[in-house]
């Protein structure tokens, strides 16, 4: 079973990993803060999905340590890796506060969330910049092998 983790100290952000990282995958840092992640808001209540991004195929881009997002996102995405997934449950002051986010999210509500980071922005242009030029370099073998048989 699953160890859940308080990353808080008191019990209002906890994090139970579901898929563990490669030990090589790379986490958000000072100088890799974008993260896109994709994942399914649920009412710890009643279970009820209010937002996922798996049904459209979207990714959600932020970046981390900078207020943009609930406090437990700023806080459990900073102890992930890359295509980590991981069940984040947290307490209403680390989410919406007591008021909540009505129609969606009822005041006092504990929401849970399940989160993947799937790519740090700088990460996945550096994957495609080394695509890029593998492709290029099989384009030009190519070449050069037909120019060595025509000789």
């Amino acid at each position: 079973m699953a160890e859940t983790i308080d990353l808080s100290g008191d019990g209002g952000v906890l994090k139970t990993v579901v898929r563990k990282a490669k030990d090589d995958a790379i986490a958000p840092s000072e100088s890799l803060p974008l993260v896109d992640v994709h994942y399914e808001g649920t009412l710890a209540e009643t279970g009820e999905v209010f937002y996922t991004t798996h049904d459209d195929n979207s990714i959600f881009s932020f970046e981390v340590g900078q207020g943009a997002v609930i406090k437990a996102w700023d806080i459990a995405l900073r102890t992930m890796k890359v295509c980590e997934v991981a069940k984040i449950t947290c307490k209403s002051e680390y989410a919406y506060g007591a008021a909540g986010s009505p129609p969606e999210i009822p005041p006092k509500e504990l929401k849970k969330q399940r989160e993947l980071a799937a790519a740090t922005k700088e990460e996945e242009k550096k994957k495609r910049e080394e695509a890029k030029a593998a492709a290029a370099a099989r384009v030009q073998a190519k070449l050069d092998a037909k120019k060595g048989k025509g000789k």
